[in-house]
């Protein structure tokens, strides 16, 4: 019986490695205690970057917050301490009645009834008009489209002020000076919401279009029920700026409003300049007071404001 050679195993070498070196076993695989120490290296990194970049969306945050707080300290001040030279940058005491003298001098419930009736008002009638007209432009083929599409978006490039005195001509002849129809008429539509919804309809496939077609759908039935809901992103793009801009506008409503309470909220604080004299804390407390629905109408849909923002593309 003959016997087997074995081959002779030979003890392996211990070679002596520095600390935190990259070595890799027999097998490919690196030490645990290696692979553990990259690891809490590239920790402490991502917490210094996370620190800095913190602190910078701090700072920045300030400078974007420092107006709105500095709007509430001069509300809560005297007017001698609101015009002194040197800033006082917090009042020696509360000024709480500057909040309620905004009611002695405007009738501020009579205006904010004004300024919501009409922000509703064009925001749901610009809903309407402006879906249908970029559906129409985006997606049905009539005579003259082109043109009147030129016509529309040349509203864009001329400055509002231009037709202001047309418009007051209009709204004078059919009687409605001093009426929330004379304020809400010039608004119904707007180019700018036209040009918006045109875009997102264009951006979809043509293909549900066409299936809806095959279904025996016809136009308003696949405008109303396929190609609606999937605007839905860009129509909330449309009434947050119709809000922000009814809310906001001022010049319209001075030139067709006397009376202080068939005014809207912007023309009423606009009533609180003086010529000679302004109470500013009065005024930064109206414009609170004006600005609490907007700001609280934000916070509740924040998530919807931002996700339609997101995805029209608008910043």
């Amino acid at each position: 019986m003959t016997d087997r050679l074995l081959p002779a195993r030979t003890p392996s070498a211990v070679v002596p490695v520095a600390s935190g070196a990259d070595v890799r076993t027999g097998d490919g695989q690196r030490p645990a205690r290696t692979v553990k120490a990259q690891a809490r290296r590239r920790a402490r990194r991502r917490g210094g970057s996370h620190v800095v970049a913190h602190l910078v969306l701090g700072v920045g945050a300030l400078v974007m917050a420092f107006p709105f707080l500095w709007q509430i300290v001069m509300s809560l001040s005297t007017n001698a301490e609101v015009q002194s030279v040197t800033p006082v940058f917090w009042p020696a005491e509360l000024q709480w009645s500057n909040y309620a003298e905004v009611f002695e001098r405007l009738p501020f419930l009579d205006q904010l009834q004004n300024s919501v009736l009409i922000t509703v008002i064009r925001t749901m009638a610009q809903i309407l008009f402006c879906t249908l007209a970029g559906y129409a432009f985006a997606r049905m083929r009539f005579r003259g489209r082109s043109v009147l599409l030129a016509l529309v978006l040349s509203i864009l490039m001329v400055p509002s002020q231009v037709y202001l005195l047309s418009q007051y001509q209009i709204v004078q002849g059919l009687g409605l000076l001093d009426s929330v129809g004379g304020l809400v008429l010039p608004g119904l539509f707007s180019a700018f919401g036209t040009y918006l919804m045109r875009t997102a309809f264009l951006s979809m496939p043509a293909e549900l279009e066409e299936a809806a077609r095959l279904d025996g759908a016809n136009p308003f039935q696949i405008f109303w029920r396929v190609m609606l809901p999937l605007a839905r992103p860009t129509i909330s793009v449309l009434a947050i700026t119709t809000v922000l801009w009814s809310w906001n506008e001022l010049l319209w409503p001075l030139v067709v409003t006397t009376f202080s309470d068939r005014m809207p909220l912007s023309a009423g604080l606009a009533t609180l300049i003086g010529d000679r004299t302004t109470d500013y804390p009065v005024v930064m407390a109206a414009s609170l007071l004006a600005m609490a629905p907007v700001l609280l109408m934000f916070i509740l849909l924040q998530r919807r404001v931002i996700d339609g923002l997101a995805s029209s593309g608008l910043k």
